[in-house]
């Protein structure tokens, strides 16, 4: 089970990645980063790219409905490995620019954790549908200690 470092550079990996950013999502602090920093500087757009999360993850619009809480409970839903901790109340999130695609998507664990995965991705070489497959995977295998 890979750790940060191994897991941003799998991240790497992926056609028309430009960088990538595992990021504490409620603090704003860059857990690890790799290749280019979307914006300024990886600080920055750490905490930028937080600041949108929280605002999809807090906001009662973005909540899974009942019935959807009920059957990830009951196992349909609960994606393999995770924990018995908290579930992010959303997968992942897309942002598209002209130019780019920004794909965060939050990490499940096993204690009570905000942590996501922030891919920076050239809108003309990358694969969007690869990307959040890929992700998946990572995010599923990721060992926060």
């Amino acid at each position: 089970m890979p750790g940060i470092d191994e897991c941003l550079l799998h991240a790497m990996r992926l056609p028309g990645v430009r960088g990538a950013a595992l990021v504490d999502w409620t603090s704003g602090l860059a857990l690890g980063t790799v290749g280019d920093a979307a914006g300024a500087d990886h600080e920055t757009a750490a905490t930028e790219t937080a600041e949108l999360a929280r605002m999809a993850a807090e906001h009662p619009t973005f909540a899974p409905a009942a019935d959807e809480e009920t059957a990830a409970r009951e196992g349909s839903g609960a994606p393999s490995g995770s924990g018995s901790g908290k579930t992010p109340p959303i997968e992942d999130l897309v942002v598209t620019t002209r130019t780019c695609y920004h794909v965060l998507r939050f990490v499940e664990t096993s204690f009570d954790s905000s942590v996501l995965l922030h891919l920076w991705l050239d809108r003309v070489e990358g694969n969007l549908a690869l990307a959040r497959l890929r992700m998946r995977d990572l995010t599923e295998r990721l060992v926060l200690e």
